[in-house]
């Protein structure tokens, strides 16, 4: 995780008006491989990139391409790193220029969903308290509606597995315990909360 951080952390001073994400994605590729690991998502179930970035209303596994970023966008970059027999996961949401209010709004109140969850982990804890307090906690924000198409999960040897984090309401079974690794990934919407997939098949816009 810590060397997922990092590459994240390089990768967000791209996330500057005139840059494209597949310059993000060669420099994602390039720190991957340099450390001795290998970028999670490339290759994997046949997504062609080696990050995901996921611009305005694409809410997640937006693949990289040759459009450049404009001023007022805003930017998800989702690492993932395989390194020594496991995966290291993060993201995080970036502004692009001048970003609108509403546009800073949004990121501000999904960044605080995500703290809202994290509060919820713990020994013994329930999986489903995490989405219940992520989705009354946005209900009280104006104007937002949580995504529930898209849940966290666990992570560890396997990029993607149980459990599964929903950032909703939900009667998911089982209790956190010491070791357990997971991400807790709400996204939200300043509009509908249904989302519709692409036709790369990993695209899903709002």
């Amino acid at each position: 995780c810590s060397l997922a951080r990092r590459v994240l952390t390089e990768a967000s001073k791209l996330a500057t008006v005139g840059t494209t994400t597949n310059e993000i994605d060669d420099l994602v590729n390039q720190l991957s491989f340099d450390a001795g690991a290998y970028p999670s998502p490339l290759n994997y179930r046949d997504f062609p990139k080696s990050v995901c970035t996921s611009v305005n209303n694409c809410v997640c596994h937006g693949i990289p391409d040759s459009r450049p970023l404009e001023d007022g966008d805003i930017i998800n970059i989702d690492i993932t790193v395989f390194l020594n027999g496991h995966h290291g996961d993060c993201s995080e949401t970036f502004l692009v220029g001048e970003v609108d209010t509403a546009g800073q709004e949004l990121v501000k109140v999904a960044r605080e969903a995500l703290y809202v969850g994290i509060e919820q982990c713990g020994p013994d804890k329930l999986f489903n308290n995490i989405g219940g307090a992520i989705q009354r906690f946005v209900h009280q924000q104006e104007g937002f509606r949580v995504i529930p198409a898209f849940t966290g999960h666990g992570i560890g040897t396997y990029f993607h597995g149980p459990p599964d984090i929903y950032p909703c309401r939900n009667s998911y079974p089982g209790r956190m315990k010491p070791g357990m690794t997971f991400t807790v990934e709400p996204a939200l919407s300043e509009g509908s909360p249904q989302v519709a997939l692409l036709s790369d098949g990993w695209t899903a816009v709002s």
